[in-house]
């Protein structure tokens, strides 16, 4: 009874409004910024997706078969991996929606370092900056991946670009995290030393704090592109191209069939990825 009357009292905050009168005064006023990239960076996507698409496939399944093969101390496991998963993506017929699916992941994963690195950078330098940015990563990993695509849509359109937009926001949380967190770990005794020497702050960040913090950098790039594809799924639900629209496609009609085998491609296409970059940063740890 209370709690009725109280409601009654209490006006509804009409947020879904303010919602949706923010996003409508940011669509109009920054559509100077919005539709360039939409135009430009969708047609270099896809300029890139059909120059991966001319190459013979069996090009592309040798190089990846023979750079997994240095890439992992020339061992023989991955390489063969690759060549069969990337062979049967082919015999298929899935090659297409691959190089799509991978154009969206590597440009995905590439802007989201390009942002993700300084900003991690940032907030090791700085506590204030780490007291804001800290809540707003936790709110973007918290934030359900469907949610990211009502922005999306709203300033891009549908299509890869919305698709890479929604991918940005959801994959480069670990990469700041981590950036953060490697070069906090750096010890202190190796950045005293550098400062005796005359270091100045550039000079310790390049050459003491970021090399000693690679191994926890690549691990949080490895999360992002790991991220990034976990997204492919559901930017399909925007028009995005690739494997995703394939699962998507067989969902909507109940087809089991191609629905497993396009997940199966992005299985693959998962592994072969996690198995590099983790390889490249062992690599490295060894050098």
């Amino acid at each position: 009874m209370f709690n009725s009357v109280l409601l009654a009292f209490i006006p509804t905050i009409p947020l879904a409004e303010w919602t949706a009168s923010f996003t409508a005064w940011l669509t109009s006023t920054f559509s100077f910024l919005f539709n360039p990239i939409k135009e430009h960076f969708g047609n270099f996507m896809s300029f890139t997706a059909d120059t991966l698409g001319v190459i013979p496939p069996i090009v592309i399944m040798i190089a990846v078969a023979v750079a997994a093969f240095f890439i992992t101390g020339r061992r023989f496991g991955l390489a063969a991996f690759a060549f069969v998963g990337l062979w049967l993506i082919q015999n298929q017929g899935l090659w297409d929606h691959l190089m799509y699916t991978f154009t969206l992941v590597l440009l995905s994963s590439i802007l989201s370092v390009i942002i993700g690195v300084p900003f991690g950078i940032l907030m090791s330098k700085s506590k204030t900056a780490e007291a804001i940015i800290a809540p707003i990563l936790d709110f973007m990993q918290t934030m359900p991946a469907f949610v990211y695509l009502i922005p999306a849509v709203a300033f891009f359109g549908i299509g890869m670009v919305p698709g890479v937009f929604a991918s940005l926001i959801f994959a480069t949380p670990p990469t700041v995290r981590l950036t953060n967190l490697g070069i906090r770990q750096v010890p202190k005794e190796l950045v005293e030393a550098a400062e005796a020497f005359g270091s100045t702050g550039a000079q310790k960040l390049f050459k003491v704090e970021l090399p000693m913090a690679k191994s926890t950098i690549m691990a949080g790039i490895n999360q992002t592109v790991m991220l990034a594809l976990s997204m492919v799924v559901i930017a399909s639900m925007i028009g995005a191209p690739g494997l995703g629209r394939e699962v998507l496609s067989a969902l909507q009609r109940a087809q089991v069939g191609p629905g497993f085998v396009a997940g199966v491609g992005i299985v693959i296409l998962a592994i072969i990825i996690d198995r590099f970059t983790q390889s490249a940063n062992a690599q490295r740890g060894k050098a």
